[in-house]
Parts: structure tokens; C-alpha cells; sequence
């Protein structure tokens, strides 16, 4: 199935937003041309959308993400009342220059109705709600839960990051258990942002270690999960000072990838969750415990580097094969590395097969 690429989804979102507002204005003002309601309800909930998304006031984003649950929500409230009032005094504007609208006075246009108002707050708390328990699910698992995609088990490809926190015992015993919680809870949080922007999904976090996951098109494509591991280590690398001031330490990571078949199943009663069943989950592990004994910071099995096209600053440095705890066969492993801190690997030439 092909992805759809950014600037096509904004336009669905317009889209919707304009029916929205369509629908709108047919129920409360059906004697007004259709095109008002679109217009007012996209430059209602479009700045809201780029808002939710990181795109508008993301540092204030991010600061009102950290707050509880029920803080978020009458915060978020607060904004998006906002957001959207500025875009209907906007969209009053432009519709009083183009015609479209002859108010008594200049309030009309400026100020929501007080029915509008009622109605935005109303699909506000339901967005917010909706969008706080998808951050608290995941994207990709809220959104398979919805459809009941993997309801019945679906055996599918996928690519597996593994990311370990190296030394983390030895902080822990240092600084204490609440404040080693606490580096991981930032450490964690760091993550966030190059795996959205490579399209993968956080799928659990097991000790101070943290598992993302492709649909493995996907991850492969533009070599997402290679760049996502490598725009996490250079996040932390840009922020070493950061972390020595907050933390007194800066983050060691070690990574493997791989990628395979497996069984993708929703499972539970009380508690849902998407899981994933096969050996390429299993290997993924025993690879990323491979980085200790060989000295290497990010590992990926041979099989899934021949499947991606890697980009031109990453080395990579042929390991050859390796007995792996739990797998009946070996397994082909390599290094990769940013050309600048590589300087003495020589890349091995891989063959890509052809699309």
C-alpha cells in the first residue's frame, strides 16, 4: 500500500475540516452558502491539528505534554479555545472582504457566537481526549486497536530497533533508584521525537531498555530505522552538556536491528495490547547483547542490511557470523557507524536488490 506523503495528508485534514464546517453550517445555517461554514471551520481546526502535531508552538507543546493527565487537558483546552477564536476572527475577516458576510458590527465577525463556542469546546474536550489516550496507547497501536486490524493474528514483516542504556546499574547504585527513574524518563522522552520523524513506533519499554518497530516497507524505505538510531545518538551528542548539568552523566547507548517475520496479535482481557510473536523479536535481543562483546555501539544483522539502502555517512563494518543464544543457526552481523567517528572502518560494498 502506498504512503501517503505529507502534504497529502494535510490536505485530507483541510478536507475533513472543511466538511466538517460544511456540515456545520447546513444544520445551524442553512441559508448561507456552504463555503462559510469550510472556511471558518479550517482556520478553526487546522492551526489546532498543527498544534497537536509539533508543528505550531512546539516548545509550548512540549512543555504542557509533561503535565498529568487531567492538567494537560484543561491546558490544552485552554489553547486550542484560543487557537480557534484567533482563527475565527481570521476567517471573519477575510469572508467580510470577499463579501461573503455583512455583519451589524465589526464584533460579529470577531467574537464566536456563543452556539459556536459551545459546539468547539464540545469537539475540543472530545480531541483532546481522543488524542491523549492515542500518546498513551502509541499512534500505530491506537489506530490498529480501532480497526481491529490484528483482532486475528496477522503474520507480517517487520523491522526491530532494540536501544539499551549502557551502565545504567552502575548509575542507579550511584545516584539511586528515583533519580536513575528519572534519567530514563528523559532519556526515554529524547527518543520521541526521531522516532516520530522516521515514522516508527515506540513499542514498549522493558528495564532501560526501549523497543521500536517498522512495518518493515517502511523501515527500510529511505533507510528510516538506520537514520532514526543515528539522529538519536547525534540528539545526545548535541545535548552532552545538558545532560552532564542535569544528570551529571551523559548517555551510553547500545542498538541492534533486524528484521523478519513475525506474528502480530492483539492480546488481553482487561488490558489490551498489541505483542509480537517469532524468533526476529528474540534475535533482535540476543543481537543488541551481542554490542558488548564485540565492541560495537549499533549492530545489524546482515539480513536486513542487504534489504536497505544505507546513506552515504554511515560505515559499515562486516563482523561475519555469530552463534546466537536461542537460534539454531548463526546469524551474519554488522557494525554501523557515522563516517566522521569511523574513520578507520572501511565500507563494505552491499548489494541491494532491485525494487
Amino acid at each position: 500500500m502506498r504512503e501517503i506523503s505529507p502534504t497529502e495528508n494535510w490536505l485530507l485534514i483541510t478536507l475533513g475540516m472543511a466538511l466538517s464546517g460544511v456540515i456545520y453550517g447546513l444544520i445551524a445555517f442553512p441559508d448561507q452558502p456552504v463555503i462559510i461554514g469550510a472556511v471558518f471551520a479550517v482556520f478553526m481546526g487546522v492551526p489546532m491539528i498543527a498544534f497537536e502535531r509539533r508543528i505550531l508552538l512546539r516548545p509550548l507543546y512540549r512543555r504542557i505534554e509533561r503535565l498529568p493527565t487531567f492538567a494537560y487537558i484543561l491546558v490544552a483546552l485552554v489553547i486550542y479555545e484560543i487557537l480557534m477564536s484567533v482563527g475565527y476572527a481570521a476567517a471573519g475577516l477575510l469572508m467580510w472582504t470577499l463579501r461573503f458576510v455583512e455583519p451589524k458590527s465589526l464584533t460579529d465577525i470577531l467574537v464566536m457566537p456563543f452556539h459556536v463556542f459551545l459546539y468547539a469546546l464540545a469537539v475540543c474536550a472530545l480531541i483532546v481526549f481522543i488524542l491523549r489516550v492515542r500518546d498513551l496507547l502509541g499512534r500505530d497501536v491506537f489506530t490498529s486497536m480501532l480497526i481491529s486490524r490484528y483482532r486475528r493474528p496477522v503474520k507480517e514483516e517487520r523491522v526491530f530497533l532494540f536501544i539499551d542504556l549502557a551502565d545504567s546499574t552502575s548509575f542507579a547504585e550511584k545516584h539511586g533508584d528515583l533519580r536513575a527513574q528519572e534519567f530514563l524518563k528523559a532519556l526515554f522522552a529524547a527518543f520521541a521525537e526521531p522516532v516520530r520523524r522516521h515514522k516508527g513506533a515506540i513499542d514498549d519499554y522493558v528495564g532501560d531498555a526501549a523497543i521500536v518497530t517498522w512495518p518493515l516497507k517502511r523501515g527500510v524505505k529511505f533507510a528510516r530505522c538506520v537514520r532514526c538510531i543515528f539522529d538519536i545518538l547525534d540528539d545526545i551528542d548535541a545535548n552532552a552538556e545538558t545532560w552532564r548539568k542535569n544528570f551529571g552523566h551523559v548517555p551510553r547507548l547500545r542498538a541492534a536491528l533486524h528484521g523478519g517475520f513475525i506474528i502480530t496479535a492483539e492480546i488481553g482481557v482487561d488490558h489490551h495490547k498489541i505483542a509480537y510473536f517469532g524468533d526476529t523479536v528474540n534475535t533482535t535481543a540476543r543481537l543488541e547483547s551481542l554490542c558488548k562483546s564485540l565492541g560495537r555501539q549499533v549492530l545489524i544483522s546482515t539480513e536486513l542490511a542487504q534489504r536497505i539502502k544505507l546513506p552515504d555517512t554511515i560505515a559499515i563494518e562486516d563482523l561475519g557470523t555469530h552463534a546466537v543464544k536461542g537460534r539454531g543457526q548463526t546469524l551474519g552481523v554488522m557494525a554501523l557507524a557515522e563516517q566522521a567517528k569511523a574513520a578507520l572502518l572501511a565500507p563494505i560494498e552491499l548489494r541491494i536488490p532491485a525494487e
